[in-house]
């Protein structure tokens, strides 16, 4: 079978979708591609190729728009890795933007974690080193 490199992109979902692009760039940095709408907006990270996509969830259930429709009507979850030894300077960082840090974590294989909420309620994690097993 041929090999997959990597996840192009994912998705988010809440009711607000400018609120959320907010979040996102100014608490994470990422940067704004394409057009944003009321209820869409794309964001790519500052490294890499990947996509963050955040859609209002009526909207993304809505058919015939051109892709098949998804979401989910409660909070999710998407976890960026950081650069090594960065995980105190980001819990700075997004305490100095007014987030709270809802928890932070060790891991079995030696990577730390902290968790954080964005406006929707998704459950947000910035990782510093490993966490899954080879």
């Amino acid at each position: 079978m041929p090999s997959l490199r990597g996840i192009h992109e994912t998705v988010l979902y809440g009711r607000d979708t400018p609120a959320l692009a907010a979040f996102y760039s100014g608490v994470l940095g990422l940067r704004l591609v394409g057009v944003m709408d009321a209820h869409s907006a794309a964001m790519r990270l500052p490294e890499g190729d990947a996509v963050l996509l955040l859609f209002d969830f009526e909207y993304a259930a809505t058919p015939g728009r051109g892709v098949p429709t998804h979401g989910t009507t409660g909070p999710s979850h998407v976890a960026f890795r950081v650069v090594a030894g960065t995980l105190d300077q980001w819990r700075e960082s997004i305490t100095a933007s007014g987030v709270t840090i809802e928890l932070e974590r060790g891991w079995s294989r030696g990577g730390r974690s902290i968790y954080f909420r964005d406006p929707a309620d998704n459950s947000v994690e910035l990782i510093d080193g490993e966490v899954w097993a080879e």
